[in-house]
């Protein structure tokens, strides 16, 4: 399986972002999440400096949309050195309209499941997107705890992903560190974002090779 570590910046210095890009360029995406005080009961950044961490980022990002109107926002954040824009399924109001239009934009199209959303309604729009993002704590706040309730649903949709023959990953966010990175990626997740447990440690390379191996080994 082919790994990819995408370290939250939520849990970077945000005084000195560009810095603490740098310290994460053995990765590959940075995860970026953008929210609204709305959809989520936390306010992060928004589209001014997801450009400019754009311009200055060594890897792609992967923008993560936890805001209540992706329909009219997402295409905001199709910057160059954008890999993919996730956006939360319960929040848009035409999401395989919303998905073609960033596919458009030749970036990846990427649906987010939080805890209590499970896989009804997905699986008749599955193959719009690229990935899927399985959410592994409530959103809105760094450094909760990995719920294990969700490794069922990534077993359960990678085993969906494959019956149907789809190239589709799948990512997963909270709680990852490196006691829960390897039980999520026997499920099935192979895209990896980690807060705490990379920006958390002094040595941020250290931290990303240690999860990768572990996760390799998984």
């Amino acid at each position: 399986m082919d790994i990819k570590i995408a370290p939250s910046i939520l849990s970077a210095d945000f005084c000195n972002l560009q810095s603490e890009l740098g310290a994460i360029k053995s990765a590959d995406l940075v995860h970026v999440d953008v929210m609204d005080a709305h959809f989520v009961p936390n306010l992060t950044i928004g589209e001014p400096v997801v450009k400019r961490i754009a311009e200055v980022s060594p890897l792609p990002l992967d923008i993560h949309l936890m805001i209540d109107s992706p329909d009219i926002f997402a295409l905001d954040y199709a910057f160059k050195n954008v890999e993919s824009i996730t956006f939360h399924l319960a929040a848009s109001h035409a999401p395989i309209r919303l998905a073609r239009k960033i596919r458009e934009k030749g970036i990846k199209a990427c649906c987010a499941l939080n805890p209590a959303v499970g896989l009804e309604g997905l699986s008749e729009i599955l193959g719009e997107f690229d990935s899927v993002l399985v959410m592994s704590v409530e959103p809105g706040f760094g450094g909760q705890k990995f719920l294990s309730s969700q490794l069922s649903k990534v077993r359960r949709l990678k085993k969906e992903i494959e019956d149907r023959g789809l190239d589709i990953k799948i990512e997963i966010d909270g709680g990852i560190n490196r006691q829960t990175i390897g039980p999520a990626c026997r499920a099935g997740a192979s895209i990896i974002v980690a807060g705490s447990a990379i920006y958390g440690e002094k040595d941020r390379a250290k931290a990303i090779k240690e999860l990768r191996e572990i996760a390799e080994r998984a």
